[in-house]
């Protein structure tokens, strides 16, 4: 083994022969007692408890939940329905923030249940966590690295990174090289010096990063939070207005309570607040996004959050990886290129011996299927490809059909630049090589290598260059085609990859993007602001590292795009985890998956139209239902507040507001979020909803408040009577609201718009439904009352629709200039 001076550290002191023989067992223990083990924690993103307390301890709960249980109390079931609502709300809260944290508790960098370790001077297999500080790892072909470590022998051994810094070539190590936790040796052996290990391992600090707690960046779900944050503060005031209107109403507080009609004016009071609340639009929406979720799951695309349905529409910037997600994250042969010089007979024998000799690397394996091994060939000495030397040879006898020695390697090691063909054959590689092709020279020499030990073997002098070889990563397929979507879509694309600038560069081209030459992150700004600059000016990026993935991901965010990230590796973790959006491959590794929101299962490049598609389903139609809630909101804090202030009874019981929920709203809704909807998304959801429901619900109100008025000036009806007017005005401009939004219309919502008006008067008509809901026909000249203000309350729709669509067309020509 090299000669490494061994750590000194106080009370964990190395013997001189440690290098030789490993730690002894006292030295191990030493280690543990003192925490240098590598363990991890099993630290939970996030407890259960934290679950239940974010869903279920709210001023918004508290209110429902009360209203909730005083009904009961008061053995008023049938106006308690909407409580059924609220718990399918919290429920579905509950489920989507426990799937999100079991996903991030599974997540782990390191796979490998054992490591072999040198101790005592035996070697021997233990588990991962009993690694300690200063233990030497004996790796070999296969092996994934349990801690950070410095190599201190090497028998040609290369290092896959790609995982970690997205480097996609394998990198050959040497005494003195860092290795990372969660790389995995590709070829060759060595030995390595434990530096890092437990929470202190680049694995685990990237685990640990990962696993921080969030949920998908949802304008959806983040609107309608903004909208029940709104409606929480205004509950409690107009709850209290509300008690002591019904309580008035009643013939005022000590009558009420003497008498027991304060059930009366509870049952009101609530009724009242409940209305405020959207309670189905959330319920509908989560069934939306589920519904999403399942059409996506057909097409083998895996949602890992509910929310995640709606991200690809609204990405205005798409940051891709190029190992694994543009490219099939394997190195394949390109082509053979001349240089100049007299071809040597036997060369591509030659080639097809180093494709299929079992020591050879990564690359040199490409060979093999374009050159196949000639039956017979075989070498009399051979020089194994070292990082150190940077080639590869053998040497054939004049017998064999490719005589002579045969050296593949870089073309700067190779060829001696002092000779003619030498310079020409290196001038032919630069270009290619700037291209972003991993280039290799075959050379020739009629000298045959001297057998024996090759470990400080020299590069023969006197090479002839034979052929320069290109190899490249093989591009998806549909790639191509994905990028010209996503740009005729108006989305920016950028590509970051820990790999080549160059070769970054080439991929890009290779797809269609206009990258003249790859940014090389090393040169990045630190300036948020100057980091910026950069994105916004250049599209290919290489050599970037993990955290630099992640700052660009913020960058673009501080710059006010809707960012996707996809990635296979698990330098794409804190990236993809930060991103609005993240996109694994299903090559992708366990915790690259464990963070990221959306997986291609069969790996296919070409599924993000159709989630594209989905997604502008879900949003639009969300959209659309999120009027006719808002609209019942806005309508209901306005009847609260009037009939709280004028001391007047409510004029609707708690079942009758959810039997006009369910045709105005719920119902039809169901289905209009669940239909076909291209429309392309536009920010400002909940602003042109608003826009249109407030105004839309004072409409509404004020048609009830009209038959309510002529109620109490113009005769003595009933309460039942004068309820069922109510009834008939809320639900009559509440079904021209749903006609409204549902424009424009077809055959199928024609249909649901006509069968809500059917079962309007099937519920008005039938006694069974009468009694349940505690409607009576009104007279005559109430009738008539609620029908005039229902149609005042129409026109003044009609209006408001005229108006909203002057506005969108507004929009729709400025979006276009």
């Amino acid at each position: 083994m090299s000669n490494q001076q061994a750590p000194n550290e106080p009370g964990l002191d190395l013997t001189s022969t440690w290098l030789e023989t490993g730690l002894t067992g006292a030295q191990v223990l030493a280690r543990t007692e003192a925490g240098l083990d590598n363990r991890v924690p099993d630290a939970a993103s996030r407890t259960m408890w934290q679950i239940l307390r974010a869903n279920l301890l709210t001023l918004f709960n508290a209110i429902v939940g009360c209203s909730f249980v005083l009904l009961l109390l008061l053995g008023q079931w049938k106006d308690a329905l909407f409580g059924l609502t609220a718990v399918g709300n919290v429920f579905i809260g509950i489920v989507q923030e426990y799937r999100a944290k079991r996903s991030l508790d599974r997540l782990a960098i390191l796979n490998a249940p054992h490591a072999l370790v040198l101790r005592d001077g035996t070697s021997r297999s233990i588990d991962v966590g009993d690694i300690v500080r200063d233990d030497v790892l004996l790796l070999g072909p296969g092996d994934q690295v349990p801690a950070d470590a410095v190599i201190i022998d090497d028998d040609g051994l290369e290092i896959d990174e790609s995982l970690l810094t997205g480097e996609s070539a394998p990198a050959p190590k040497e005494p003195g090289s860092d290795v990372l936790s969660g790389s995995a040796v590709v070829s060759g052996h060595g030995a390595a010096r434990v530096v890092r290990a437990g929470v202190e391992s680049y694995a685990s600090q990237l685990t640990a990063e990962a696993k921080r707690f969030s949920l998908v960046n949802s304008e959806i779900r983040n609107s309608l939070n903004r909208i029940l944050r709104w409606i929480s503060w205004l509950l409690a005031p107009v709850l209290l207005l509300m008690v002591n209107g019904q309580m008035q109403a009643n013939g005022g507080w000590e009558r009420a309570l003497a008498t027991g009609d304060w059930s009366k004016a509870a049952v009101g009071a609530v009724a009242g607040v409940i209305a405020m609340i959207p309670l189905g639009l959330v319920l509908l929406t989560s069934i939306a996004f589920a519904v999403g979720g399942i059409r996506l799951a057909r097409k083998n695309v895996l949602i890992q959050e509910l929310a995640a349905v709606e991200g690809l529409a609204r990405v205005d910037m798409l940051c891709l990886d190029k190992t694994g997600t543009l490219t099939e994250a394997r190195i394949v042969f390109d082509a053979v290129h001349p240089t100049g010089t007299t071809t040597v007979e036997g060369w591509e024998q030659a080639l097809g011996w180093f494709g299929s000799d079992p020591h050879a690397n990564a690359t040199a394996r490409c060979l093999a299927e374009r050159f196949p091994l000639s039956p017979g060939l075989r070498p009399v000495s051979t020089v194994a490809f070292s990082s150190a030397r940077q080639w590869s040879g053998a040497s054939f006898g004049a017998d064999q059909n490719a005589p002579g020695t045969w050296i593949l390697g870089a073309p700067e090691t190779v060829l001696d630049a002092r000779t003619e063909p030498a310079v020409s054959a290196r001038a032919a590689a630069a270009p290619l090589a700037a291209a972003g092709m991993r280039t290799l020279v075959l050379a020739h020499t009629p000298a045959l290598l001297p057998p024996g030990d090759s470990s400080h073997m020299q590069t023969p002098t006197g090479c002839t260059p034979v052929c320069l070889l290109t190899f490249r990563e093989r591009i998806r397929p549909d790639a191509a085609r994905i990028i010209t979507f996503f740009q005729d879509q108006g989305v920016d694309l950028r590509i970051i990859s820990g790999d080549d600038p160059r070769t970054v560069a080439a991929v890009a081209r290779a797809v269609g993007l206009p990258a003249e030459a790859g940014y090389d992150a090393r040169q990045l700004p630190s300036d948020p602001g100057m980091l910026t600059e950069v994105l916004k000016d250049n599209i290919a990026f290489g050599r970037v590292t993990p955290s630099q993935k992640r700052d660009m991901v913020l960058a673009l965010q501080r710059a006010g795009h809707t960012v996707a990230m996809t990635g296979d590796g698990v330098n794409d973790t804190l990236a993809l985890k930060t991103a609005d959006l993240g996109i694994a491959m299903d090559t992708a590794a366990a915790a690259t998956k464990a963070v990221s929101r959306l997986i291609l299962l069969d790996g296919r490049f070409d599924r993000l139209p159709g989630v594209v598609a989905e997604g502008r389903r879900v949003i639009a139609n969300i959209e659309r239902v999120s009027v006719l809630f808002l609209a019942k909101t806005a309508y209901a804090l306005a009847l609260s507040v009037t009939f709280g202030s004028l001391l007047w009874d409510f004029p609707f019981l708690p079942r009758q507001l959810s039997a006009t929920d369910g045709l105005t709203i719920g119902i039809p809704a169901f289905f209009l979020a669940l239909m076909p909807n291209a429309r392309r998304y536009t920010p400002g959801f909940l602003k042109r909803s608003l826009a249109f429901s407030i105004p839309a619900g004072i409409i509404v109100a004020a048609a009830v408040f009209g038959v309510n008025f002529y109620a109490a000036h113009a005769g003595s009806y009933t309460v039942a009577a004068t309820r069922t007017g109510s009834v008939l005005a809320l639900s009559l401009t509440g079904l021209w609201i749903l006609a409204v939004v549902s424009r424009p219309l077809d055959v199928r919502r024609a249909g649901i718009i006509a069968a809500m008006y059917a079962s309007l008067v099937l519920m008005l008509v039938i006694p069974l439904f009468r009694d349940f809901f505690a409607l009576e026909w009104p007279p005559d000249d109430l009738l008539a009352a609620a029908l005039a203000s229902s149609c005042g309350g129409i026109l003044a729709l009609g209006l408001l629709a005229r108006l909203r669509g002057r506005r969108s067309l507004d929009r729709r020509r400025r979006s276009l200039r």
